[in-house]
């Protein structure tokens, strides 16, 4: 696969970020994460959404005219004007236990050094912990999987699991039809 433009999505700590930084590595264009978009900036963060029209409308002026971009991370309910532009979706997929082990080493090192709140915590923990879970009201595997086949864009379905560097190396060498 060619510079474009790519979303990459998964479950919260799947691994998303962490490829989505590498591709726009790879291919030397601008990585967007969704988070950064959809919160307002605060701390602690992840506190107050932002309209879903402004994140929209900051995409727009900061890198979706680009004719080639990698954007991580769930917009699912508000994004799809966004996701038309893709020329491909890649879907990670990881283990559940895996994935919450990640979200705690990540919380960790998110946290060095200041107290953790442990209620946001515990509730980021659950939310989290019910995307597998098909009876979720939240976001969901199953709302994810539903939202895939309503794209005109090809999709890669890959192991969140594997090496980073192995995950890059998959998108690459992809020949989306």
């Amino acid at each position: 696969m060619h510079r474009s433009r790519l979303h990459v999505l998964g479950a919260s700590g799947s691994g998303t970020t962490t490829l989505g930084r590498a591709l726009a590595d790879r291919w030397s264009v601008p990585h967007a994460d969704a988070d950064d978009y959809f919160w307002l900036p605060s701390d602690p963060p992840f506190r107050e959404k932002r309209p879903a029209q402004r994140r929209l409308d900051l995409m727009e002026e900061v890198f979706a005219p680009r004719e080639a971009w990698v954007l991580s991370g769930s917009m699912l309910g508000w994004g799809d004007p966004l996701v038309a532009r893709c020329d491909a979706v890649v879907f990670l997929t990881l283990d559940p236990t895996e994935r919450l082990r990640r979200l705690g080493d990540r919380e960790e090192v998110r946290r060095a050094g200041q107290p953790v709140d442990g209620e946001a915590w515990s509730t980021f923990r659950e939310w989290a912990r019910g995307y597998d879970d098909p009876e979720f009201t939240g976001r969901s595997r199953a709302q994810h999987e539903a939202w895939l086949q309503t794209l005109d864009a090809p999709v890669l379905r890959l192991d969140g699991a594997r090496p980073t560097e192995e995950l890059v190396d998959a998108v690459v060498a992809w020949e989306p039809s």
